[in-house]
């Protein structure tokens, strides 16, 4: 038990940390009244902080979900014979995805989509697919010649190679593409507050508003301890 614990400290400490201060923000006042003397309030109270870590949560899922569905597929099926003539096509699409701004995404998909939490999903979807894309093909094509030739000497067919070979030996590659895509969508899923999609951006986008920077502090320590905690979950995941 103790040895499991050991291995899994630093996710505990980042989450248990989360939690705290989702908890015990009140707690703090008086250091936020440090950075916000002249301000009426310092302690962002539209909206409970645990329900805010679970809105975000629930929409980078949701997106990373998909990204990583999307993401995989495709670079497993332009890796295949039958579809090796639209990799070009497909690493650039997933680069453009990167490339094109989520504000620019949120600003054409809200008069589509409306507000809510479906234009952030899709920024992030967008946002998200380029880490997943390059590193599925660069696992896929990284792999020895030799390994996958001796697989079909051993009478295994193409899905089998791909089920029980491939992305065996690819996977470590790919799950360090997903750690850097769901990384970089927790800091930009803060956009949603700008759209109606409620989460940890809330009291940033308010402090903003509200020139208030204790707000703006509660809201960027909360996703970077988010953050933080994700990204040492996926280190402990990584082969």
């Amino acid at each position: 038990m103790i040895a499991v614990m050991r291995e899994w400290r630093a996710p505990l400490v980042w989450g248990g940390l989360l939690i705290a201060f989702c908890l015990a923000m009140g707690e703090l006042e008086p250091f936020y009244r440090l950075i916000e003397p002249d301000s009426r309030r310092v302690i962002y109270d539209r909206a409970d902080f645990l329900t805010l870590l679970w809105r975000h949560l629930t929409v980078v899922g949701i997106a990373s979900f998909f990204a990583i569905m999307i993401g995989v597929t495709a670079a497993v099926l332009v890796t295949r014979p039958a579809g090796r003539d639209f990799l070009p096509l497909v690493a650039q699409l997933a680069s453009m995805g990167q490339t094109f701004p989520p504000v620019a995404v949120l600003a054409l998909a809200v008069p589509v989509l409306g507000f809510g939490g479906v234009p952030i999903v899709v920024a992030l979807l967008l946002y998200g697919l380029l880490p997943i894309v390059r590193n599925t093909l660069a696992g896929l094509e990284g792999i020895d010649a030799s390994v996958l030739e001796s697989a079909r000497g051993m009478g295994m067919g193409r899905m089998q190679i791909l089920a029980q070979v491939e992305l065996p030996l690819a996977f470590p590659v790919i799950l360090a593409g997903i750690r850097t895509s769901v990384t970089v969508n927790i800091a930009t899923a803060a956009l949603g507050a700008t759209v109606g999609a409620s989460n940890l951006g809330d009291p940033i986008i308010s402090g903003i508003v509200n020139a208030n920077t204790a707000y703006v502090v509660q809201g960027a320590l909360l996703i970077g301890l988010l953050a933080l905690t994700v990204d040492s979950l996926f280190a402990r995941l990584q082969p």
